[in-house]
């Protein structure tokens, strides 16, 4: 049986008092993160047009705050702050620029940059435009780069002078334009300054840009995935009703914003009227240091940056004063037990961990409470999301069984760039996960569909086997995956990187699984590396880990 949603959720045929109910309901998320709130009736007015004109759009919620807010800080980054008005005409001034070179409503633009305000800036231009704006993910090859920029028919990037390498490949014909640095001589740039301008804006769109996200390529070449385009705040609702941002916020946004969640970080920054925070690399001193420095309130980031925060020495994180700091926002892998528990314990119960994917957005969402409950739990279900766990037939299990986990929102994607898309039936999307929801009504993902091995005839899963691992004194980090044998078929191969100075005994890790787990679960190979091989969004790179003959 599925979670129930936090809030009343709003299936495809719903009765009018569920429908009275659920707008009540995301009336009250709104109103208490101030996205909802009173202001000059001309300024309202104004704001609503700019929406209509634009929707809901990175685009259109940059023109709408500054019409309501022109003066607050948008963003903060290493050029300093920059308002809302400021945004918004340096976005209509990069549009008219993209507009000379022939971007249109047909047009997809690539964006190649870090996290900055010119990222963001971009992506206004492209929506005033009607373009696609694809983000490319700054871990490429300059050989996947051009293919991915060829397989998603990109026609102008848009980059950081620093990430140029990676832009050799590309044909002649795609357009340059440099974001952050000095461009070439005669190259186009992104406006860094910008004032109201005589010259006219090219004509709203008749339709909004999409913005395409690649998916993190982990086993193979990375996906371009249309993400659709939000119908209105009640969108961002979904989200606040399970991590209770404020328009007050200042967002540390150290996700990179080219993934799913710090984009997510933007735009719901952006529904907020919120000042975002960027840096353009992460180090882990210096998100606490930032943190301090900009009073920021909110953090969003990736699992692997919280693990860094961790390692730093004791003495160095209690050299800044994070105080300030009431939500650290976390998505984009599975996080150990370990790491939640220990995160808490330094930096207070401030930590919300949103599961979900490009292709479905959100799933679930687990509070500090529902963490210190469990800490191997994936959460409950937004306001307006179903989840279902499902059998081989399509029929939903009962709490405590395993099943393929389906996700349902307004927020689904809208297929892959190739043509393809994911299974979609009763309005639910599968994940390609598997998982099960405990007594309390909290999901717990068991992983991959992909992942799972038959060893011995017996079904096993490497999270279990992690989650085990971890928790020993002398283990930094693990992954564990399957790998062929010629014996049992299948077993499990674990990669674990010590601490410092400590040392890692391949038979204890064995006795110890096998105690928690059982022995079909238990790492024949155990292999001790100094660092899994990672993209830029912190993922591990399974096919890139060593690789170990089958067994004789």
């Amino acid at each position: 049986m599925a979670p129930k949603a936090e809030g009343p959720p709003v299936p495809p045929r719903t009765s009018a008092p569920s429908r009275l109910r659920h707008v009540l309901t995301t009336a009250r998320i709104l109103v208490r993160a101030g996205v909802l709130s009173p202001g000059r009736p001309d300024r309202v007015v104004r704001q609503l047009r700019a929406l209509r004109t634009w929707g809901a759009t990175i685009a259109g919620g940059y023109a709408a705050a500054n019409e309501r807010v022109p003066d607050a800080v948008a963003i903060i980054d290493e050029r300093g702050p920059t308002t809302f008005r400021e945004m918004n005409l340096r976005g209509r001034e990069l549009a008219r620029r993209l507009h000379r070179v022939g971007v249109g409503q047909d047009s997809r633009v690539g964006v190649l940059c870090r996290n900055h305000s010119g990222f963001v800036q971009t992506m206004v231009a492209c929506g005033r435009l009607g373009a696609d704006t694809v983000l490319l993910n700054t871990g490429l090859s300059a050989g996947q780069m051009a293919a991915s920029a060829a397989s998603n028919g990109v026609s102008v990037v848009v980059a950081d002078a620093g990430l140029a390498d990676l832009c050799e490949e590309l044909p002649p014909e795609v357009v340059r334009v440099t974001a952050w640095g000095e461009p070439p001589a005669e190259g186009l740039c992104v406006p860094w300054e910008a004032a109201e301008s005589a010259e006219a804006d090219p004509a709203p769109p008749e339709r909004p840009g999409r913005l395409v996200v690649l998916t993190s390529g982990t086993t193979g070449a990375p996906k371009g995935a249309r993400r659709p385009t939000p119908k209105g705040p009640q969108d961002a609702a979904s989200v606040l009703s399970r991590i209770p941002l404020r328009s007050s916020d200042r967002i540390l946004i150290s996700a990179p914003v080219f993934h799913t969640w710090g984009l997510a970080g933007v735009q719901l920054g952006m529904s907020l009227r919120a000042c975002l925070v960027m840096r353009r690399l992460f180090e882990p001193e210096d998100v606490l240091r930032t943190i301090q420095e900009e009073r920021c309130t909110a953090l969003f980031a990736v699992p692997v940056m919280l693990r860094r925060i961790m390692d730093l020495p004791r003495s160095t994180r209690e050299r800044y004063d994070t105080s300030s700091l009431r939500i650290v926002a976390c998505s984009g892998s599975a996080m150990s037990p370990k790491l939640i528990t220990d995160f808490m314990d330094v930096f207070g119960d401030v930590l919300y961990n949103l599961y979900g994917s490009t292709e479905v957005s959100w799933a679930t969402i687990a509070t500090p409470e529902d963490m210190r409950l469990s800490p191997t739990t994936a959460g409950r279900p937004p306001l307006g999301t179903r989840i279902a766990v499902l059998d081989g037939e399509g029929a939903e299990v009962p709490p405590g069984t395993e099943g393929s986990i389906h996700v349902g929102n307004d927020m689904l994607f809208d297929g892959y760039t190739n043509g393809r898309s994911r299974n979609v039936a009763d309005g639910l999307m599968e994940t390609g996960d598997r998982g099960h929801v405990d007594a309390n009504g909290l999901l717990h993902v068991a992983g991959r569909d992909d992942d799972m091995i038959v060893s011995g005839g017996e079904n096993a899963f490497p999270r279990p086997v992690e989650e085990a691992i971890v928790t020993l004194p002398q283990v930094r980090e693990v992954v564990v995956t399957g790998v062929a044998d010629e014996e049992f078929g299948q077993r499990f191969a674990a990669y674990v990187v010590p601490y410092p100075g400590r040392d890692v005994d391949p038979n204890e890790v064995r006795m110890h699984v096998r105690r928690v787990l059982g022995r079909f679960s238990v790492p024949r190979d155990v292999v001790v590396v100094d660092e899994l091989p990672r993209n830029a969004t912190g993922k591990v790179v399974r096919r890139l880990l060593p690789y170990q003959e089958p067994r004789r």
